[in-house]
């Protein structure tokens, strides 16, 4: 078996060294992530079987541990009833776990409490979830849908699919990183499926790629074309429950498993935004997921089928999903798991939970957030995704009472679910940094720790990976006040920020055009459907603003369990994080600080620019404890994020100000762009283009 050592662990990933201001500082492009080198000491590993898995494990221990010089460490593999799955415990003189992937986590924990200079002794670490997946949103042709980090670190096109040594080693980095934050699974391919992922040649890839994954745990998966059977197959059909469309599926489900004996499963994105599906031939979301569970079923398979549908015959798109699947449940096999994003519309900057989360009782329901920040700036802009998924998980859902947590209706805490999952659609390129911006690293970072545990805290999450990722360029007995506690804080405000400089106080999805990415509240050009478009989702008027979800309205509210429902419906006791999107609120409405909701509106926007702009100086600050590569290249971005902001909160403003016909408070900044300059420009003209421009084509 071919043994391939992480390029992250080489000497051959080099550091340029150079003197600034006396002190010695490196230039580091970022491809280290979290997982920087450290001066170790010997120790001696005892692990009596051994697995390419248990090597890599005490392969990690041998070259970062930073305990006592000459200590031993025991790996042991044994039945222990306080460890779950890939769980493990750390003692005082080993890691005991039930799994070969326990074994790795647990040393990867140890090392990461070393470094952090955390307590190490009787810890015992169970996974929140038994399958811990990024979704890759990549092509066959080597772009990324939604990615803003360079091409796609597994397929460069159908005519160059040989797979080089540069191949392994890359998706070996990749996995160790993977590991080190406990990420289980990896989806190689875009929802939006090519049939062709299923032909012979690109399986023979998938299974180079399985092959090099395998040894940090990690397990292959794939996302499917409904229709792969007429379209690949050649059959008159794709009806999941004709015969012939049946055996071509138990098909080529054999050739897949004969290649990559361990593969995970299919992701499938059916009846959506064009997508084949069941529906196209008068069945069920149930009765196609099914039989492709069924075809797994031998294998150990799985199928995580995506409850992401809409169709512009609802009168409110968020409604859809939930009127679809929850007449449903129960109809699904146990090897079948509904993927719900986060909220109901589409990975927005802030949305309330799903109503579907909990309210399938009978049927694995698995939470889907995005790790690439389509909506979120791009590669741009530095915002930290952990408080929007802390904020996700804790919501209380009171499908069984208060406590119902999303958290708990999907870890398996309330509902028997046979299997539990969580899903990121990843942020990772071909680019130098994997991520496109240093701090878009944090993210992937946080998605696997809230991936193992789910009850973490952003706070936690920050300091871990600035610790981890920044170490000391300078010796400095306050390095910890004065760099990680300033920026740690600019990170767990940052989501915050975003949400105030694009869509407070509960608008959504009112973004240019197709690449979401800048203001376009006026976008609606008449050949498009109105459900993409932002009138459809801001709805102002002379009246006012927002989406009339109540009992009034569409009704929306009526999805989510009492008391939350009551509580929702009345304008009073809504929070006004959600105010307009379930309110339509008129612009003169008192809010609880005594101003107008047009005057809120303006001070939301006018707050996310100035904190940007403190961001800069808070970074700026920092300087001397930062290599320069990276230094420079968040200076960067963060100049374009305060011009962003700043075009946010023109846009908006102007345009809203048409309906209220009010003025910006005086005490606020004035605009300093015409309506109708934003309205024909490019936002990205005016600040400059993301690193990867693959996601428009």
């Amino acid at each position: 078996m071919l043994k391939i050592k992480p390029l992250l662990a080489k000497a051959a990933i080099c550091f340029s060294i150079f003197l600034t201001s006396g002190n010695i500082a490196f230039a580091d492009n970022g491809q280290e992530l979290w997982l920087r080198k450290v001066q170790s000491n010997s120790v001696e590993v005892i692990c009596k079987k051994k697995s390419p898995i248990l090597s890599n494990a005490i392969e990690e221990l041998q070259r970062g541990w930073q305990g006592k010089k000459g200590a031993k460490i025991t790996l042991t593999i044994s039945e222990d009833k306080s460890i779950k799955g890939d769980g493990f415990k750390l003692g005082k003189d080993g890691i005991y776990a039930n799994t070969e992937r326990g074994i790795l986590y647990g040393v990867f924990e140890l090392l990461r409490r070393q470094t952090l200079h955390q307590p190490v002794g009787n810890i015992v670490s169970n996974p929140s979830y038994d399958r811990r997946v990024l979704n890759h949103w990549d092509n066959l042709n080597g772009s990324i849908e939604r990615g803003y980090a360079g091409r796609s670190i597994f397929w460069r096109g159908e005519k160059d699919l040989v797979v080089t040594p540069k191949d392994l080693e890359l998706w070996s980095q990749y996995a160790r990183a993977n590991a080190s934050i406990g990420i289980n699974g990896s989806v190689l391919n875009n929802v939006n499926s090519s049939p062709r992922m299923l032909a012979s040649e690109n399986l023979k890839r998938v299974k180079a790629i399985a092959d090099a994954l395998r040894p940090f745990g990690v397990r292959t998966y794939l996302s499917v074309n409904f229709s792969s059977p007429a379209i690949l197959g050649g059959l008159k059909t794709s009806d999941p429950l004709n015969p012939e469309v049946v055996k071509w599926w138990k098909n080529k489900a054999g050739e897949i498993y004969k290649l990559v004996p361990d593969f995970g499963g299919f992701l499938v994105k059916a009846n959506s935004e064009g997508q084949p599906g069941p529906q196209d031939f008068g069945r069920t979301h149930a009765e196609g997921a099914n039989m492709l569970a069924d075809v797994l079923q031998p294998h150990q398979g799985i199928v995580m089928w995506r409850a992401f549908v809409y169709s512009s015959t609802d009168k409110d798109r968020a409604r859809q999903a939930y009127n679809e699947f929850k007449p449903l449940d129960g109809q699904f096999r146990d090897n079948v798991i509904i993927q719900v994003k986060n909220g109901p519309i589409d990975f927005q900057p802030r949305e309330p939970f799903s109503a579907l989360f909990g309210a399938m009782e009978k049927t694995s329901v698995m939470p889907e957030f995005q790790v690439t920040q389509e909506y979120l700036g791009h590669s741009n802009h530095l915002v930290f995704l952990s408080t929007m998924w802390e904020e996700c998980l804790k919501s209380d859902t009171y499908q069984k009472g208060k406590g119902s947590t999303v958290a708990r209706c999907t870890d398996g805490s309330i509902f028997n679910q046979k299997h539990t999952a969580i899903a990121g659609v990843s942020n990772v390129g071909l680019d130098s940094n994997w991520t496109g911006h240093h701090f878009a690293q944090a993210n992937w970072y946080a998605f696997g720790r809230l991936a193992w545990d789910n009850s973490l805290e952003s706070e936690k999450v920050a300091n871990e990976w600035l610790r981890l990722t920044f170490q000391p360029l300078i010796r400095d007995n306050n390095w910890e006040d004065k760099f990680v506690d300033p920026i740690k804080k600019m990170m767990l405000e940052s989501r915050e920020a975003a949400v105030n400089y694009s869509m407070p106080l509960g608008l959504h999805h009112i973004f240019s055009a197709n690449h979401h990415y800048g203001p376009g509240p006026w976008w609606a050009p008449a050949n498009v459907r109105v459900d993409w478009t932002p009138p459809y989702y801001h709805q102002a008027s002379s009246s006012g603003i927002g989406f009339n979800r109540t009992k009034s309205g569409s009704d929306a509210v009526s999805q989510y369990a009492e008391p939350l429902a009551s509580q929702l419906n009345d304008i009073k006791t809504c929070p006004e994080i959600y105010l307009l999107w379930f309110h339509h609120v008129s612009w003169d409405y008192k809010m609880k600080n005594g101003r107008t909701l047009w005057d809120e509106l303006c001070y939301h926007y006018d707050r996310g620019v100035q904190q940007v702009r403190d961001f800069q100086k808070t970074w700026d600050k920092v300087e001397a404890f930062v290599d320069p590569e990276r230094f420079h290249h968040v200076q960067s971005r963060l100049k374009v994020q305060a011009r962003d902001a700043e075009v946010w909160k023109d846009g908006c403003l102007l345009y809203f100000q048409q309906f209220s016909k009010r003025p910006v408070p005086y005490e606020l900044e004035r605009p300093v762009y015409e309506l109708k300059f934003l309205q024909t420009v490019n936002p990205m003209q005016l600040t400059g283009k993301p690193s990867s421009e693959e996601w428009m084509k």
